[in-house]
């Protein structure tokens, strides 16, 4: 089988806001297309060059917010406009994968297409390609859908988790018994203790007749609003038909959608040095230390009796810290950010205070 087969596609999520990234991270340029690991290239430029690997260029769509288009233009060399499919609202991950389905199959009705984040981090590309491949060949020969499973390395409680049955499979695909939401720590230590459990990567493999056929099984008013407008996908009145569409769907996941109710749902066990980078915290752990335990981006800073801070701050501006341990510490324009590394998961709440009190200029 060709690494670039002609009936494999790729979709590439890049609409979400990265609330937890903030200040970083604000609406108008999200995390996805920052080089938050100051590599010289965005998460979404890193995916999309994985993704290369796996699928003609042609064959690649990205699904991103209207308000995103000229980003993913400059960002993305090679893609044209007809491979951006815009949402004129957000509504979470199963429009945008109904979506994304509706056009492959337009264009294709035989294709098998692998659905993506724009912003985890994939150290291990090699073994990713190869695992995509792997599980492209299984949904080509049976009605699978296929979510790739993160072999725990310690209890977490930002993950969701995947319940595998033990399988006599030469591929390490296993039937998922069930999924778990984050849990908390107790309840995740249980969870990697028992060694039936993945992290879920939210990273999914289908064929488009199986994701259709889900969709129309366990989210019919949704399959239906989009069916309606099956003649009208990759044609002119494709985007007057979304604008309509789109915004009579109810705002959910994928994952709630269709993954915790079909039947016919597997995982791959996959070890591709991946993370979420979902907060601070994540970038953190992936990230080089100085000798004091620091990971900071900024050509001016000075660290006084300090550990394990996390300092994020223009290139210009000097920056001293005295007496900080295991600190946040962001600056990005008008808004500074100095909290607890272990108080992170409040950021997310900071940013909806924020908003209600400040206005919508600083988020």
């Amino acid at each position: 089988m060709s690494k670039r087969n002609p009936n494999h596609y790729v979709v590439i999520m890049a609409g979400g806001v990265g609330s937890r990234f903030w200040p970083m991270s604000r609406t108008p340029h999200p995390k996805q297309f920052i080089d938050i690991l100051g590599t010289g290239k965005s998460l979404l430029q890193q995916t999309y060059e994985r993704s290369k690997k796996v699928v003609p260029v042609k064959n690649i769509f990205i699904v991103t917010n209207a308000d995103y288009r000229s980003l993913v233009m400059e960002q993305l060399k090679g893609i044209k406009p007809s491979q951006i499919l815009l949402e004129p609202g957000r509504r979470n991950t199963a429009p945008c994968i109904a979506y994304a389905a509706f056009r492959i199959n337009a264009i294709n009705p035989e294709a098998s297409m692998v659905v993506a984040p724009s912003d985890h981090l994939i150290l291990k590309d090699k073994e990713y390609v190869d695992l995509i491949n792997k599980a492209l060949a299984e949904v080509e020969q049976k009605d699978a859908l296929i979510t790739l499973g993160i072999t725990p390395t310690r209890p977490d409680t930002g993950y969701g988790y995947i319940q595998f049955e033990e399988s006599d499979d030469d591929q390490g695909v296993h039937k998922v018994k069930s999924f778990t939401e984050k849990p908390d720590l107790a309840m995740a230590k249980e969870l990697v203790k028992s060694g039936e459990f993945l992290w879920n990567a939210g990273i999914f493999i289908w064929s488009v007749k199986s994701i259709l056929k889900a969709l129309e099984t366990h989210m019919p008013e949704e399959f239906q609003l989009f069916n309606e407008g099956a003649d009208r996908f990759n044609t002119r009145d494709e985007k007057k038909f979304i604008q309509t569409a789109y915004m009579q769907c109810k705002s959910i996941s994928i994952d709630y959608g269709i993954m915790e109710k079909a039947k016919n749902v597997f995982t791959l066990a996959a070890d591709i040095g991946w993370s979420d980078l979902g907060t601070w915290g994540s970038l953190y752990s992936y990230s080089n230390k100085d000798e004091e335990g620091h990971v900071i981006q900024g050509r001016n800073v000075l660290t006084y009796d300090s550990k394990n801070c996390i300092v994020n701050v223009p290139k210009h501006k000097l920056v001293v810290l005295q007496g900080m341990k295991d600190m946040i510490v962001v600056e990005n324009d008008d808004i500074l950010l100095i909290c607890k590394q272990s108080d992170e998961q409040q950021i997310k709440r900071i940013v909806n205070d924020v908003k209600a009190t400040k206005g919508e200029k600083f988020v």
